[in-house]
């Protein structure tokens, strides 16, 4: 039986700690679950349908974009909302504290997905903008503030980041379901107003579960003097404002297009990781400890741009080759080809409960983290192997594919996801130096948005060149990086403490 005080949470500056239980975890783990639920609800059930309605005709009430031109900017979107999650980490170290970040993030995000409701062109980039802001305000917060429940050598930390994944996967699962049969079926902006209730309800019980958080402080722990704040405050205002005024005049001069701004992320996704990492090494709020896990840490944070890359054209490519070339149709019913992306989650809901109890039975005798994740990363690349005998000697537009390789691929992706994710995200509550907690968590989002980026160039090229090349390349790519995370394993082992 686990000693009584290895199941307190860490104490908060002085805060009362959450001393009730959640399927033997602490209790603020169901409210930031519950909130993760409603939130990947929200976004992966809008993203579902994302590139569907950019490819659809403007008859189907879309917004007629070629498929990999949908594709790309899908895939920029994405990019974008990571990106802006290294803002999120600073606001929330520096200003807000996590708890009021995330809760004004939610906020946008609803706002975001309500404007998203309104059947016009201005209203869905104006949508996907504050979607944007509010998803990097709420996604590394969220995640920093599951990280606070537990002590570093707490041994449920690793299966309650399995469990909060799995909430993750619920909304995931459930998300694109509603959104599909809404989107596809009735209207594209039904889709999206599903994911605007489902935002708000998400925000209902994290309010009405506050008192259960670790983190719930009224300012950030390395708060800013009250003149830097002013000025920060003034600066992120004034840069907003310019930088929209900046978007709206090159679009009005036609200097700037979609896929210029989508290029223009993905340059900076590439620099951004870059530039940050050299901020937090030079940091004299660093010590050398803490300098020294950095290293491991780049190594984690590359395998998972590797993996990422591969799931996230799970939302995109995957999607489209449903919709253009799998029969989709299940005991003479005709399945929306958004539900790909409700599978996924499926997966995911049904594997972190048991890798979770595994890694608790296990306890110190479970895997060290590098191995876990690059077990996750090679089931991504194998997830798109397993499409490619299938896909051989396919041409022209009029052939179909069975769903059953579709449902194999996604298999081995979604629990690639659970296992790299969940341990990457545990792994960078515990490598990150503590006064870039948060922060830590918006870098980790980093290889998400660099992934994104990449992603956003090579799926122009979906439709160009043979489908079996296609995903044997990219496939390659997961594969490739986790053998080398594998073979790098003891040096990780001795670089990476306390991570275990």
């Amino acid at each position: 039986m686990t000693p009584k005080s290895s199941q307190k949470s860490v104490p908060d500056s002085g805060e009362e700690r959450a001393e009730r239980e959640f399927l033997g975890q602490p209790r603020g783990l169901l409210t930031l679950s519950g909130l993760e639920v409603w939130e990947r609800f929200s976004f992966l059930g809008m993203q579902a349908i994302l590139v569907l309605f950019f490819s659809a005709s403007e008859a189907d009430n879309g917004l007629g974009m070629e498929p990999g031109a949908a594709a790309s900017v899908a895939a920029g979107y994405s990019t974008l909302v990571y990106l802006l999650s290294v803002a999120g980490g600073w606001i929330a170290d520096r200003m807000l504290g996590s708890y009021r970040s995330v809760l004004y993030g939610g906020v946008l995000i609803a706002c975001g997905h309500y404007a998203m409701a309104v059947p016009h062109p201005a209203s869905t980039w104006i949508g996907l903008g504050l979607i944007s802001a509010g998803t990097g305000m709420l996604k590394p917060n969220v995640a920093a503030m599951v990280g606070k429940l537990y002590t570093a050598t707490d041994e449920r930390r690793d299966a309650g980041f399995s469990l909060y994944y799995m909430s993750i996967n619920i909304g995931a699962f459930f998300g694109p379901i509603i959104t599909g049969l809404l989107g596809e079926d009735i209207n594209w902006h039904w889709g999206f107003s599903a994911a605007a209730v489902g935002m708000t309800f998400g925000l209902i019980q994290y309010v009405a579960g506050r008192r259960n958080l670790a983190g719930r402080k009224a300012a950030a722990e390395y708060a800013l003097p009250p003149a830097a704040m002013r000025r920060a405050v003034w600066l992120i205002a004034g840069g907003i404002v310019v930088a929209a005024a900046l978007c709206v005049l090159l679009a009005w001069l036609g200097a700037l297009s979609l896929a210029g701004f989508v290029d223009a992320l993905t340059y900076v996704a590439m620099a951004a990781p870059l530039a940050y990492f050299t901020v937090i090494w030079r940091s004299p709020r660093v010590n050398r400890e803490e300098r020294g896990r950095l290293r491991p840490f780049l190594v984690l944070w590359l395998a998972s741009v590797a993996f990422n890359f591969v799931l996230f054209q799970s939302y995109t490519v995957l999607v489209l080759l449903t919709n253009e070339h799998v029969n989709t149709s299940v005991f003479g019913y005709h399945v929306p080809s958004s539900w790909i992306s409700s599978a996924l989650g499926a997966v995911s809901v049904l594997s972190a409960p048991f890798i979770a109890g595994t890694w608790q039975r296990m306890g110190t005798r479970q895997p060290h983290a590098s191995n876990k994740l690059a077990l996750g990363v090679l089931l991504g690349g194998l997830g798109f192997f397993v499409l490619v005998p299938a896909l051989l000697g396919t041409s022209g537009e009029a052939w179909q594919l069975s769903l059953v390789w579709v449902v194999l691929a996604v298999l081995f992706i979604g629990v690639g996801d659970v296992l790299l994710e969940s341990t990457g995200m545990s792994a960078t509550t515990k490598l990150a130096p503590a006064a870039f907690s948060s922060q830590g968590l918006a870098l980790w989002f980093l290889s998400l948005a660099l992934a994104t980026g990449i992603q956003a160039q090579t799926v122009k090229f979906y439709g160009q060149i043979n489908d079996a090349l296609y995903f044997t390349l990219n496939g390659a790519v997961a594969v490739v990086v986790a053998l080398c995370v594998f073979a790098a394993a003891p040096w990780l082992r001795r670089t990476m403490h306390p991570v275990r």
